[in-house]
């Protein structure tokens, strides 16, 4: 879906460019001429939602199609996009130096995966979604703390924030929050939420990496957490 949009949304400024549009000339010409203005609003690459219908809205999800207008001045969609609530992932280790890992079933691939510690910033509205720093949501460090002792029954004796990112910019407006946890110990067993099944294993930094390269840890986000985790 994501592909064939953006490879037809392109085409009004596509065709605006082959057909020499005198608005073209409003946009920066060359990266040079790009940097140093501020992204947000006043942007001229922004687009502006026109219209925005709820397909599916529960307390789980917020699946929308919206329609918006290009830079150019021309209206196009439909887009699709959803609101899930934020999320930690934690790269731990332990006192011996080994990475924490979970195994789990993921119904998107419809495989069981290898990835880290990670878990949903729970709300106290009830909902699985909402703006970022909503007084309704958890703070981020607790909740890794909890996810990681919920899912492992190990603690951290040294915490980390290493970035907190889109986790899909394209589709959706939720945010990916990265943590390293060091020097982690075990305190008591899972505590499991009923639709949680799941196995803790522990891996060396190679054997990580060479999951990676086999492309046998399938976690994009998580990837990009074990990169940041070696770099702090």
């Amino acid at each position: 879906m994501n592909h064939e949009e953006n490879r037809i949304s392109l085409s009004p400024i596509t065709d605006a460019i082959e057909t020499g549009n005198n608005e073209r000339n409003s946009y920066p010409d060359t990266e040079e001429e790009e940097q140093g203005k501020p992204r947000g609003a006043g942007d001229p690459l922004e687009w502006e939602e026109v219209s925005t219908e709820h397909i599916l809205q529960d307390e789980w999800i917020d699946f929308r199609r919206s329609a918006y207008r290009l830079p150019d001045g021309s209206v196009f969609g439909p887009y699709y996009s959803y609101s899930r609530r934020d999320y930690v992932v934690i790269v731990a280790s332990d006192t011996e130096g080994n990475y924490l890992c979970v195994r789990q079933f993921r119904q998107g691939i419809k495989e069981v995966t290898t990835e880290f510690p990670a878990g949903g910033i729970e709300r106290t509205d009830g909902r699985e979604y909402g703006g970022r720093n909503d007084l309704s949501a958890e703070d981020a460090l607790e909740a890794a703390k909890r996810e990681l002792l919920e899912e492992t029954g190990y603690e951290a004796g040294e915490w980390k924030h290493l970035l907190t990112v889109p986790s899909n910019a394209t589709i959706s407006d939720n945010y990916a929050v990265l943590f390293a946890a060091r020097g982690c110990r075990r305190v008591s067993g899972q505590s499991l939420d009923e639709t949680e099944f799941l196995h803790v294993v522990k891996f060396s930094a190679d054997e990580i990496e060479k999951m990676i390269a086999g492309g046998e840890f399938q976690q994009a986000v998580h990837i990009m957490a074990w990169l940041l985790a070696l770099r702090s």
